[in-house]
């Protein structure tokens, strides 16, 4: 399972900079004015082969007036409660700040594992007044640039050491999927379906339960393991909260799952929350299967379910090869059909191809089709084949793979899934030297 890293600090200190630095993105919108972050930006970063979750907030203000700071205040806790590290992040332009003498109290009460990051040090005499952070208690700080990325290869040597320890992701067992979706979309009741029983599901607080529930499901000839996190809230809460805490829980269990059940909510329709969680799904390589619940409240005729379908494919474009299934939990409408679609999709998640077979295909793609020239340099694919990480991943071997763009990558995947069948599932497409 991968690990929750929060960058968090007082206002202005150049978190969202970080965050893009770690996750090799522009996500965060960064400006020189206070407060730009008030939403929770989501990202992935790699550093020597270890995969982690980051998680940029806002700036902690305490005892602020702000409607909004306040908001942001009660976030950055619920941030700090499911992270496994926390970033604290100061700046050595302006020295120590009382808000930051406040975040670092806080980080100690906290117990959890937290590095000093002093950013903005992009020159010697920065790097001595840097020392002055020492009185804040927290021991050892990381001087970087967050802007030229200058010491960010220490901190991130740092952050992958002090991590826990991740499963073996690549070895296959039976299947762990996991019902996602933004707060009463019906997972609970897909639960209760599912298992065939009525299950109490309490909302916990913040950080009371952090591990996903498993319950193996062994039915009707399907076998896999449910990764249940039915119930995020409770009617009352406040709906910042309820979107924040839910989207922190989506994360660690999509980590935790290989197929994701994605529910949708037919009678609110695609919202933001449900492409966040479409968007967390295909960063980590996870099958996909879309139910649209509540289909049983819904006005429909002979053409709804394709209007319908046609939407969400569009809003999810360039992925759209996955199942969408209309179902109803209450009254167990297309149950089983479910069963029978995780069932497909873990079988193509862990399709094998063999090198001839590949190979074939390619020189059927390459014939009709070759990568156009660039540059005046002729690109020639020799072969292909299939990586053994347990997420359909294909090695294609060339003269100068630096020339391949893009819309080339996707033709080449868009023909792979013609050939064979990746219904559910991201495929991944590398060109290497050769």
């Amino acid at each position: 399972m991968s690990s929750i890293v929060a960058i968090v600090g007082r206002p202005n200190v150049g978190k969202s900079t970080l965050f893009n630095r770690l996750t090799d993105s522009r996500d965060a919108i960064v400006d020189e004015e206070s407060g730009v972050t008030r939403d929770r930006n989501y990202g992935r970063a790699t550093w020597n082969g270890v995969n982690f979750s980051v998680i940029d907030t806002g700036g902690y203000v305490r005892n602020s007036e702000d409607i909004f700071e306040e908001e942001i205040n009660k976030q950055v806790l619920l941030a700090i409660e499911e992270s496994d590290l926390i970033l604290f992040l100061v700046d050595a332009i302006t020295g120590i700040h009382d808000l930051d003498v406040s975040v670092a109290d806080l980080l100690r009460r906290t117990g959890k594992n937290v590095a000093l990051v002093v950013n903005k040090v992009d020159n010697i005499e920065r790097m001595h007044e840097a020392s002055e952070f020492y009185s804040l208690g927290l021991g050892e700080y990381f001087p970087i640039s967050s802007a030229n990325g200058s010491g960010t290869g220490d901190l991130l040597d740092y952050i992958v050491k002090n991590l826990p320890a991740q499963s073996d992701e690549t070895t296959p067992e039976i299947p762990r999927v996991a019902i996602v979706g933004r707060p009463n979309a019906g997972k609970s009741s897909l639960v209760n379906s599912l298992l065939g029983e009525e299950r109490n599901i309490v909302t916990p607080l913040a950080g009371t339960t952090r591990d996903s529930i498993y319950t193996r499901y062994n039915k009707f000839g399907h076998d896999f393991m449910l990764v249940d996190t039915a119930g995020l809230r409770k009617k009352g809460k406040i709906s910042e909260d309820i979107e924040f805490y839910s989207v922190m829980r989506a994360v660690r269990t999509i980590e935790n799952s290989d197929i994701c059940l994605l529910l949708i909510d037919a009678t609110r329709g695609v919202e933001s929350q449900d492409m966040n969680i479409f968007s967390l799904i295909t960063k980590n390589n996870k099958g996909l299967i879309i139910l649209v619940n509540k289909w049983d409240l819904i006005e429909k005729d002979n053409n709804t379910a394709k209007i319908f379908e046609k939407e969400i494919r569009a809003k999810t474009a360039p992925f759209i090869d996955y199942p969408v299934l209309f179902i109803s939990a209450t009254n167990k409408q297309r149950i089983h059909k479910i069963l029978e679609t995780v069932d497909r999709v873990n079988q193509n998640r862990n399709r094998k191809i063999s090198t001839s077979e590949l190979n074939e295909t390619l020189l059927e793609i390459t014939g009709q089709n070759p990568p156009p020239a660039v540059k005046g340099k002729h690109i020639k694919i020799k072969y292909v084949t299939q990586l053994p990480v347990y997420t359909p991943s294909f090695a294609f071997f060339c003269n100068f793979p630096q020339y391949v763009k893009e819309p080339y990558k996707r033709f080449i995947e868009n023909r792979m899934r013609e050939k064979f069948d990746f219904t559910g599932v991201p495929v991944r497409i590398f060109f290497r030297k050769k």
